[in-house]
């Protein structure tokens, strides 16, 4: 039904002269959540009297709304040639290193060119269980997240690393450039995460009730001056964009991250940085290192690490380079 065209009137049974378009829609039998009608919205695939409007847009009696929702999204996925680091791979499991700037699976906006199809190209199949998106997906990672990812090529070897990530025994630990350096050594962020009350594509920290249990682990690994820490972060939840969101509620945001921390304008008003010293960003620099799980087979626990790419490691260099100097 998402593609199919409608078109609505807003009449006086339908609620109060100044409703809000999405709150109206939402609830209005349209078969579509809150968040996809935003994004039809902000798309431009609903109009009201034929013009463009806001979620935010009050309704008045009379209103005509159009929805002409996109076509939907090929069911299957064609493979694809996608350059990616193959770390380990048996019969049951392949565990890659991804790029900063690949997205794991197909998504509004990245239905092509995904580590899915790339993974669809090397292996030939993949685990069902995750959808026809998601095949053999288990865990993901931001698309400007770089590092180590599994990824199960049956159903069997799905279900068990699923389980193992659900029950957090799976090792997860990151390295994080963040602005500002916390006074402790390492410390614990115990806060729920869900949706943004406002901004609906961002999450946020959230009340328990409405927020879902999310933990992070921290130690500080090195500190540059006053600006800058490195610090080694250990997830022991998984939830959307965790670390980040953890980590600018502290008051110390991964550095170059665009939607939690200042995006690049913060590195980029860095006196070394208008001085050249420093190198540009391209993305936030958080890096997935290290991950151990049991192997779903033989019941091994097995460990893989991957060093920080290079666009990261510059921006280490460049760090110790400097702040060396000042010592």
């Amino acid at each position: 039904m998402d593609h199919d065209k409608k078109e609505l009137i807003f009449n006086d049974r339908d609620g109060p002269g100044g409703t809000r378009l999405d709150v109206f829609l939402a609830g209005g039998g349209t078969g579509f959540s809150r968040s996809r009608i935003q994004t039809l919205i902000r798309d431009g695939r609903i109009r009201v009297n034929d013009c463009e409007a806001k979620p935010s847009h009050l309704l008045r009696a009379g209103d005509r709304i159009y929805i002409d929702p996109p076509p939907p999204s090929p069911a299957t996925l064609e493979a694809e040639p996608v350059r990616f680091e193959i770390l380990y791979e048996d019969a049951s499991i392949i565990v890659v290193n991804k790029p900063a700037g690949l997205v794991v699976h197909p998504a509004p906006g990245n239905y092509t060119g995904t580590l899915v199809h790339g993974l669809l190209y090397h292996c030939g199949d993949l685990s069902g269980i995750g959808g026809v998106l998601r095949p053999g997906i288990v865990h993901r990672l931001d698309k400007e997240t770089s590092g180590v990812l599994v990824v199960a090529k049956n159903d069997r070897v799905h279900e068990n690393l699923s389980k193992q990530f659900a029950s957090g025994t799976v090792e997860k630990v990151y390295l994080a450039l963040v602005h500002g350096v916390p006074r402790e050594k390492g410390g614990t962020v115990d806060h729920a995460i869900g949706r943004h009350p406002v901004r609906r594509k961002q999450m946020a920290v959230r009340p328990e009730a409405t927020g879902r249990h999310a933990v992070t682990v921290w130690e500080k690994k090195k500190v540059y001056g006053t600006d800058f820490a490195m610090l080694e972060v250990r997830l022991e939840t998984g939830r959307t964009h965790q670390i980040r969101v953890h980590m600018a509620h502290v008051g110390c945001p991964v550095v170059g991250d665009s939607v939690y921390g200042q995006g690049m304008s913060r590195w980029n008003r860095h006196p070394l940085r208008v001085s050249g010293v420093l190198p540009g960003l391209s993305r936030h620099m958080l890096h997935a290192y290290r991950l151990v799980f049991t192997h779903p087979d033989h019941r091994k626990r097995m460990e893989f690490a991957a060093g920080p790419p290079e666009d990261f490691s510059l921006v280490i260099r460049s760090l110790d380079s400097v702040y060396s100097q000042q010592h």
